[in-house]
């Protein structure tokens, strides 16, 4: 968080260019193919994303039609009429010389996504998003021998389709910008558009962020922020650009506009060049593509396609289901367990919305609970699971319908995680459905009485909770097939009587 005396004689001002590689099946402008993850360096490659003379480009309609469905999604304006252009720049990963971008006319434009920090909602306003292509990937390398350094240049990521949405400077702490990331890659990924994944470089984000006196109007000089592969980093890194610009503005210094990169080895921004602007890299029309003009009906057509996005399902879920805000939070937090959810409440066969509601506190509560650990511990994602959601819902019957005890359920849910096995299938082979006998429970309760002594002085002497200690030792006596109300019943019978 940033210090009082910072937030008091400061504004922070924040805006975002959020780079994210489109899930296509080929390149922005040739057939290569996308999926070069693991495999060997320049390998991926053609004519075309090598910067060949004399190729020409097409442009691939599913990252228009992608880019279109995110603009939509982040409440953009689509224009009828869009443009590549060519960005030049001489740089090493750019075989061409330039970068085919939108300039002028982009895609979308005119966009916001609502945040919420402590309490506090903020309107973060999208200026555009817009396609591009990606560049190489330098590597760099110390000779091992002599101690020079040298790079590599692997062309499989040139050409890559790449969307760009960026933001107007609306973000007034390191706070809200992180948080409109999020966002923003919840969103992506709801829209199955692109994976997002800031750690494996295919969802990056530079943050421009500068400071002013508190009450001005005018901006500060800006510095824009790279090498963040982390929501963590992203925060840390403009943490820390807070602080320094503030220390060179108290002590009456400048701050110069240039592009600094995060070190998360020192925990620290270091300069790295000065700041480029617009008419530095000398845009023109790209003569070798065509205008993409976007009609209404594609529009439409594409609105269509969008599926439920997390804030209103999210309220859906509190609303239909009786959820808590925090509980349809952490359902709705990815797609995939959210439809997992809905998808084992649905598992009986034509359910009354009545019975829907009444099932879905304890299905999120097994999902997010128990399952949700387990899935941690195993580093896996909802849609990996083992556990399917018909599976989840009928083993969640058999506690409603009281076959097994909810400890007992602990035992099933783990063991259905590790085999993939239905949940009356374990039970019967494991011996965990529910005792019926009363008498086989009192006969534990007296067995656990008699052995706890302290325990029973306790709750005598006054101490509740000690009751706790002695349903949980007859739980154990009974493998988790105890009724545990009833076992609580059957405890304070004895014990009160006693008294």
């Amino acid at each position: 968080m940033i210090s009082t005396s910072i937030s008091e004689a400061f504004e922070v001002v924040i805006g975002l260019e959020c780079h994210a590689q489109l899930h296509t099946r080929s390149k922005m402008f040739c057939r290569c193919s996308t999926d070069y993850s693991g495999g060997d360096p320049n390998t991926h490659v053609c004519p075309v994303c090598m910067g060949m003379p004399g190729v020409l480009p097409v442009i691939n309609a599913q990252a228009v039609e992608f880019t279109i469905m995110t603009g939509l999604a982040l409440n953009c304006e689509i224009p009828e009429r869009a443009k590549f252009d060519r960005k030049n720049y001489p740089y090493p990963d750019l075989m061409k010389g330039y970068q085919v971008s939108e300039y002028d006319q982009p895609l979308c434009r005119n966009g916001f996504v609502d945040v919420e920090v402590e309490g506090k909602k903020t309107r973060i306003r999208v200026n555009r998003v817009h396609l591009e292509e990606d560049t190489a990937r330098l590597l760099h390398r110390s000779d091992p021998s002599g101690g020079d350094g040298y790079s590599l240049l692997d062309i499989n990521r040139a050409g890559m389709p790449l969307m760009e949405i960026v933001t107007e400077p609306d973000a007034r702490s390191p706070e809200e910008a992180v948080a409109y990331l999020m966002k923003l890659r919840q969103t992506l990924r709801y829209l199955g558009v692109s994976d997002a994944d800031m750690e494996a470089g295919n969802f990056r984000c530079e943050p421009n962020l500068s400071l002013r006196p508190r009450g001005s109007k005018e901006f500060g000089s800006k510095v824009e922020l790279k090498n963040l592969n982390s929501f963590r980093a992203a925060l840390r890194g403009m943490q820390f650009e807070v602080e320094r610009q503030a220390k060179i503005l108290s002590e009456g210094g400048r701050v110069l506009s240039e592009t600094r990169g995060w070190r998360e080895d020192i925990q620290e921004t270091a300069s790295q060049r000065s700041k480029e602007q617009a008419h530095d890299y000398r845009y023109f029309p790209e003569p070798d593509l065509p205008p993409i003009i976007v009609s209404r009906e594609q529009v439409a057509e594409l609105k269509q396609r969008l599926p439920e996005l997390p804030e209103s399902r999210k309220a859906r879920f509190i609303d239909e289901y009786g959820l808590t805000e925090y509980e349809a939070n952490l359902l709705t937090e990815s797609r995939a367990r959210a439809e997992f959810f809905e998808a084992a409440l649905y598992a009986e066969e034509s359910p009354s919305p009545e019975r829907v509601r009444e099932r879905a506190k304890p299905i999120c509560n097994w999902l997010l609970g128990d399952l949700g650990k387990l899935l941690n511990q195993e580093g896996i994602e909802i849609n990996e699971s083992r556990v399917l959601p018909a599976q989840l819902s009928a083993f969640v019957g058999l506690i409603e319908g009281g076959k097994i005890s909810g400890t007992a359920g602990k035992q099933v849910i783990e063991e259905m995680f590790k085999t993939g096995k239905d949940a009356e299938t374990i039970v019967a082979e494991k011996g965990l459905g529910q005792i019926q006998d009363s008498s086989v429970i009192e006969e534990a309760v007296a067995k656990v009485l008699a052995a706890n002594p302290g325990p029973v002085a306790d709750y005598r002497g006054g101490k509740v909770a000690a009751l706790n200690m002695l349903v949980g030792q007859v739980m154990k006596e009974t493998r988790g097939r105890a009724n545990a109300a009833q076992v609580q019943e059957l405890l304070r019978s004895q014990l009160d009587t006693a008294l």
